[in-house]
């Protein structure tokens, strides 16, 4: 009977950890073509990383998968204009967004990438279960070809004036500015987004998505999710009562996922299509990677786990309909639980643009400032339920009166209290609490319940807002017991104030966790606690041993008033660095005469000059297609900095450097006021 009993315990044992809630939490794939800025991390990183964060401290068996989108035509639209190969691009990005991800703190479980052969097997095996039950057709259709480049155009490659709102940079994919979805022969005036030329129709064909067919099941799921952010769920109901349309899913482009079948050479299939089955292929590469390779199922397969999508407004319409389709119609995975979608992040009142650079570069942010300042500054105007707007002005002010000024300060001046007047130690067995310790006792008990409770309904901003309350609380509570003078005339007044304290501050060094990591651990380090504690227990004001704090260390600085580079970078008050008169006899400008001028074929702005600049003739490389045609600068004179070191450019050794002045992101070419030779030194 004893070794029956043995026998039950330890297989309950094993078993009962296996029984902990499975959540599987995802953040959107971020594009390899660009290095990550603010919007992106306020939009689903940092979020993420924080609910994660969050449930593991609850318990709960949950990890956080994510990797890079390397496909598609953002990628190959980059590396043309780059002059570089797909994978040059998508290698260079991948290790810098691993870089960003790390010096945030924003951790994965596994970060993996759509260009492994795992993720092609993964994608081509989706596409053909559901090609072979009836949810894929081909279909003949007409498509814009570029005469100008010998090629038929994917949706991004096209670009004209939107329909429905007018905004004339609209792409073949999607409006930016409205964000309706498009398709290229929608747009007015369209034109070909690498030679600007006007492209023609021709016959093509492509696969196409069952889409509609989803309707009926898609609105009932829909309806179902009463838990759901309102703006999530009222966006997709809508879209869906509208009534839905068939979807195509590959493209003509070289580099991506080949579709499977005999058909289809040259065709890969659309990034859209292809994207989201990484989430399961980073799970699956997760569990190889864990020596369980089949536990990547326990997340997929199993109707008990649940399914976090992280992501940016941009992204609703996909992962709330066209995502959960593709899944119905497969028929062996989970459906979401959640997609806890934040709206847009806008900068300094204007909306975030890469391509006007009005944008804040997280590696650029990480040079200037500790990761907790970032994650902090983000996580209070997080744009949980609509668009939010992130200055320098606000950040400084935040950082400077809720880290510095209330959490920081509530930290070091207990501690520093403990270590100056009370020997370094508060013994564990302090009693007598009176009426104001009981009252803050209380508080201390029913807060982390509380803010729990809005991490689990994905309200960050409220939870945050509630630290930084009970923070403040300890501060007021300090003041009111007024240690300082207690400490002679009742000592052990000044012991239980000083008690409670250090419990709060353990207590916050949980809380503020999942938003402040690197703070969290070096408050654990000043308390000489060994691991992070539960979540739960941070609403235990009791210590098991004395406190004995460690070392003291100032944990936030002000930030000073004066305006950081970033923010005079996007003002336009970048300081000039100077460079000595020696270093500027280097440079040699002379004044050059075009001789020839045409275009770089397969670029957007690139013009291949020949310029007599007196003795010679050299070649240069210009981005100035989009501003001038080459037949109306031939036999301009323009200044020529011809003693740059030769760099190759689209294949074109490039001797040198014209110099033009930057209206508005144009250039605009500078000429002298008269007539003057070739070769003439410019001083």
């Amino acid at each position: 009977m004893f070794i029956l009993h043995l026998i039950l315990f330890s297989f309950l044992f094993i078993i009962i950890p296996m029984n902990k809630k499975k959540v599987l939490v995802t953040s959107a794939l971020p594009y390899a073509n660009g290095p990550l800025h603010i919007g992106h991390i306020a939009g689903a990183y940092l979020p993420a990383d924080i609910y994660t964060r969050y449930k593991r401290l609850k318990g709960d068996y949950v990890i956080h998968i994510c990797g890079t989108d390397e496909h598609g035509v953002a990628i190959t639209i980059r590396a043309d204009k780059e002059g570089k190969p797909p994978k040059e691009i998508v290698d260079y990005y991948h290790e810098n967004i691993k870089e960003s991800f790390k010096g945030l703190g924003i951790e994965f479980d596994n970060f993996s990438r759509t260009s492994l052969p795992l993720h092609h097997k993964n994608s081509q095996e989706f596409f053909l279960k559901l090609y072979e039950k009836g949810f894929i057709y081909k279909k003949d259709i007409e498509q814009y070809y570029c005469e100008n480049c010998k090629r038929f155009l994917p949706d991004r490659y096209v670009e004209g004036t939107c329909p429905y709102c007018g905004y004339e940079k609209a792409r073949g994919d999607q409006c930016e500015k409205c964000g309706r979805w498009l398709e290229p022969k929608e747009l007015v005036n369209p034109r070909c987004s690498i030679c600007g030329s006007t492209p023609v129709l021709k016959k093509s064909f492509h696969y196409y998505f069952k889409l509609k067919s989803f309707e009926k099941s898609l609105l009932e799921w829909l309806l179902s999710k009463d838990n759901w952010k309102e703006n999530v769920k009222n966006t997709a109901v809508s879209w869906v009562r509208e009534g839905l349309q068939d979807r195509a899913i590959t493209r003509d482009l070289e580099w991506g996922v080949p579709v499977p079948l005999k058909e289809a050479a040259g065709k890969v299939l659309y990034v859209w299509f292809d994207a989201p089955i990484g989430y399961i292929t980073s799970t699956m590469e997760w569990a190889q990677r864990t020596g369980k390779p089949e536990e990547w199922k326990e997340f997929w397969m199993n109707s008990q786990a649940e399914l976090i999508h992280f992501i940016g407004k941009d992204n609703i319409i996909f992962h709330t309909i066209v995502w959960p389709a593709m899944l119905m119609g497969h028929g062996d995975f989970i459906l979401p639980t959640n997609i806890p979608a934040n709206e847009f992040l806008n900068l300094m009142g204007a909306k975030l643009s890469t391509s006007r650079g009005w944008a804040i570069w997280i590696p650029d942010l990480l040079k200037s400032f500790p990761p907790d300042y970032i994650r902090f500054g983000l996580a209070s105007v997080m744009p949980e339920t609509k668009d939010s707007d992130f200055t320098f002005d606000d950040f400084r002010t935040k950082v400077n009166s809720e880290l510095v000024n209330n959490l920081g300060n509530f930290v070091n001046r207990t501690l520093s209290f403990i270590k100056k007047y009370m020997g370094g130690r508060i013994e564990k067995d302090i009693n007598g609490f009176k009426d104001e310790d009981l009252k803050f006792i209380k508080e201390l008990e029913e807060a982390p319940p509380r803010i729990g409770g809005y991490l689990e309904k994905f309200e960050f901003k409220k939870a945050l807002k509630e630290i930084l309350a009970l923070s403040a609380r300890g501060n007021q509570y300090f003041d009111y017991k007024e240690p300082w003078g207690t400490r002679k005339k009742d000592p052990e007044e000044t012991k239980r104030t000083l008690y409670l304290c250090t419990s709060l501050i353990r207590s916050l060094s949980i809380l503020i966790d999942p938003y402040l990591p690197f703070s969290a651990r070096e408050i654990r380090k000043m308390l000489n606690l060994e691991k992070a504690l539960s979540w739960d227990e941070a609403s235990n004001w009791r210590w098991d041993r004395d406190i004995e704090p460690g070392e003291v260390k100032i944990l936030y600085k002000k930030i000073e008033e004066e305006p950081i580079e970033i923010e005079k970078e996007l003002k336009g008050e970048k300081k000039m660095e100077t460079i000595s008169f020696k270093e500027f006899q280097k440079c040699i400008i002379k004044i050059g005469k075009i001789a020839e001028a045409s275009e770089v074929e397969g670029t957007a702005k690139l013009l291949k000059l020949i310029v007599d600049i007196g003795n010679k003739k050299v070649t240069l490389v210009a981005g100035i297609k989009d501003v001038y045609k080459p037949e109306d600068i031939v036999g301009k004179e323009v200044p020529v900095l011809v003693n740059l070191e030769p760099r190759k450019i689209r294949g074109i050794l490039s001797e040198g450097m014209i110099l033009a002045a930057d209206l508005n992101g144009k250039p605009v070419l500078l000429h002298p006021d008269r007539e003057v030779p070739p070769g003439s030194i410019v001083r």
